[in-house]
């Protein structure tokens, strides 16, 4: 499937899932404010509680809000249909983009071969196994072609559509996804520029135990377990 190109200075949709995010959204809203870019972006929060409590808190004004089933597939197919922009960046709320991210996306985009993206990661905390931890996401992105949702994924709006965007599923639909872009022999960047996620569930629930987790979730995963299996082991 050959992506659908895009013209330099195109507009660029950044859409954020969230739940319970109201202590943090504005501080990342104000961050998008001051990003580097000479061409158009929108932002659009997609909240996935009914009751609304993070679009309650934004107070920064020209933001699309909408609110959506719990859930970042749905909530971020939401977030895409709504989008006016031909290029569509999908920010988790505890993820912080490089001042440049714009310009980069808009700049390797011009390559008609690749469908979309994402950008290494840094781990917010000053611990040296956070530093390794960090440099290891990103090395096993760049070998499985397999980014994951807190490095920022960007694709072209035509393409994502015509794949039929996000799997409604309880989680891994950033795997899967991307795993679906590799299958169809679709190409994507990761970018050297780095995106800074929060440490806040590491920290909380212990790192060994946390990654463990993970790679046994992605493990079964890739056994086909269902992942409203799998949810619950998660949580």
């Amino acid at each position: 499937m050959k992506p659908d190109t895009n013209p330099p200075g195109c507009m660029i949709s950044i859409i954020i899932p969230v739940l319970h995010e109201q202590e943090t959204i504005n501080i990342l809203l104000k961050h998008l404010s001051m990003l580097r870019t000479e061409s158009p972006f929108e932002i659009i929060v997609v909240d996935g509680s009914s009751t609304h409590d993070t679009l309650d808190s934004i107070t920064q004004k020209g933001v699309l809000l909408l609110s959506s089933e719990p859930g970042r597939g749905q909530q971020m197919n939401q977030g895409a249909t709504s989008a006016k922009g031909d290029i569509l960046l999908f920010l988790h709320a505890d993820t912080v983009l490089p001042s440049n991210a714009l310009e980069s996306i808009h700049k390797i985009l011009q390559d008609e071969r690749l469908a979309g993206g994402a950008f290494d990661v840094d781990i917010n905390s000053q611990k040296f196994i956070y530093k390794i931890f960090s440099r290891l996401i990103s090395l096993r992105s760049r070998v499985t072609r397999v980014p994951f949702g807190d490095q920022a994924i960007f694709l072209r709006k035509k393409y994502f559509d015509k794949i039929g965007g996000y799997k409604e599923i309880p989680l891994m639909e950033d795997v899967e996804l991307m795993r679906r872009i590799r299958k169809n022999g679709d190409a994507i960047c990761l970018l050297r520029d780095r995106v800074v996620t929060s440490s806040r569930r590491w920290e909380c629930e212990g790192i060994m135990v946390c990654t463990l987790r993970n790679w046994i979730i992605r493990t079964l995963y890739s056994l086909r377990v269902n992942p409203k299996i799998l949810v619950r082991f998660y949580d």
